[in-house]
């Protein structure tokens, strides 16, 4: 019988992002892709430091309008993973200014 090893910090990251996902697309009963309201909810609920430094009321709804790559006005997953893809690379360009 093969050792089922713990899943790794990379593969739990993973996870973590599929089943926040997963719950905010749940929202409205179509679990497949985030709707305008539960994308406004995510991003408010998850990333409420992000939102509310913004001074434009209108900064979500563009970001949403540029994510939804097929102008269905929903995101699916990949459309979800370039959001946290684009938020993670600002993250590190900042992490690397600051130590330069």
């Amino acid at each position: 019988m093969a050792n089922i090893s713990s899943p790794t910090e990379t593969e739990r990251c993973i996870e973590s992002l599929i089943a926040v996902f997963q719950r905010y697309a749940g929202q409205d009963g179509h679990g497949l892709t985030l709707s305008k309201k539960e994308f406004l909810n995510f991003m408010n609920t998850e990333l409420g430091a992000f939102t509310k430094n913004q001074k434009d009321p209108g900064v979500l709804d563009r970001i949403m309008k540029k994510l939804d790559l097929n102008s269905d006005g929903q995101l699916d997953f990949p459309e979800f993973l370039n959001l946290i893809g684009g938020l993670a690379q600002a993250c590190h360009d900042s992490f690397i200014n600051r130590v330069r």
